[in-house]
Parts: structure tokens; sequence; C-alpha cells
């Protein structure tokens, strides 16, 4: 039985410095932080090892990241807006 998830899902590395945005299975989008700059990313997973990352980014998240809610990621999104 296929596993059933809701989009969007978000994650966040426990630095505090990468936060993501899982759109799809095959789209996110990461917020990095760099000292005071913050940079936005989209991607769209087309090969392989890119579809694999978004799969474990849904699934197999615990050994690499924790859960975020969408309030904090919202809010560092429109906060970095000026930024991207």
């Amino acid at each position: 039985m296929p596993l059933k998830i809701t989009y969007p899902q978000y994650r966040k590395y426990p630095n505090e410095k990468s936060f993501f945005k899982i759109i799809s299975p095959t789209q996110f989008e990461e917020i990095q932080i760099l000292g005071n700059k913050t940079t936005l990313h989209y991607f769209d997973a087309k090969i392989l090892p890119d579809k694999n990352f978004v799969y474990d980014l849904t699934f197999n998240f615990s050994d690499h990241w924790i859960e975020c809610d969408a309030q904090e990621y919202e809010l560092l999104r429109e906060r970095g807006s000026d930024c991207f």
C-alpha cells in the first residue's frame, strides 16, 4: 500500500540554517541562511537522485531534518523576501 501524505510539508536542519517547504513529490523550496543573507531556491526534481532527495525529505527525514511548522517557514520567507 503506497504511503499517503498531504502537501505542503515543512522541514529544517537542526542548526536552523536551511528550511524546506515540500510542495509535491517533485517540487520543493529551500530557504538558506548564511550570516545576514537569506536566499530562496526553487527545485523541480527531474532526475532520480533529486526525486530521492524529495522522498527522503518527506518520509525518511528523522536522520537529517526535523519538522517545522508552516508559520515558522512563512515568517522566515516574509522576513527574507527583500533579500530574494
